[in-house]
Order: C-alpha cells, then sequence, then structure tokens
C-alpha cells in the first residue's frame, strides 16, 4: 500500500517545483500527476489544492513532519 504526504499548493506552484521539494527532483513529477487525477495539469497550480504526494523509496523522498492524508 502506498503511503501518501499531504500538501496544500501554494501560489506559484508547480509540478515540477512540488517533485523538488519531496524527492530533491524536478523530473519526479510523474507520481505526484499520477496520485491527483483529479487535478487538472497546468503548468502552474491554482493555491489551495490538496495535493496527494506519494512515498517513494525511503532514499528518494525527503522527510517531512506533515499530517497525513485523510480521506
Amino acid at each position: 500500500m502506498t503511503e501518501y504526504y499531504s500538501y496544500i499548493t501554494k501560489d506559484g506552484d508547480r509540478w515540477d517545483l512540488i517533485a523538488n521539494k519531496f524527492y530533491k527532483n524536478p523530473s519526479k513529477y510523474e507520481p505526484i500527476i499520477k496520485a491527483n487525477p483529479d487535478v487538472p495539469i497546468t503548468p502552474i497550480l491554482d493555491s489551495g489544492i490538496h495535493l496527494r504526494i506519494p512515498v517513494l523509496e525511503d532514499s528518494e523522498t525527503i522527510k517531512f513532519t506533515l499530517p497525513p492524508w485523510k480521506e
């Protein structure tokens, strides 16, 4: 079962910037997009969108103290 972080977008957020924030690699945005199929794929995301950020292998995901994803 995949674990997720919960993230709420801010002004100016982009898929690649979010991937860089969580995975230290801007090109790893694809798992984030796949985990959020209801979010439009736009160059810049609206603020206030609740995203699910998949936890990749331990070595690939930066550890944050964020609240767990709630369905």
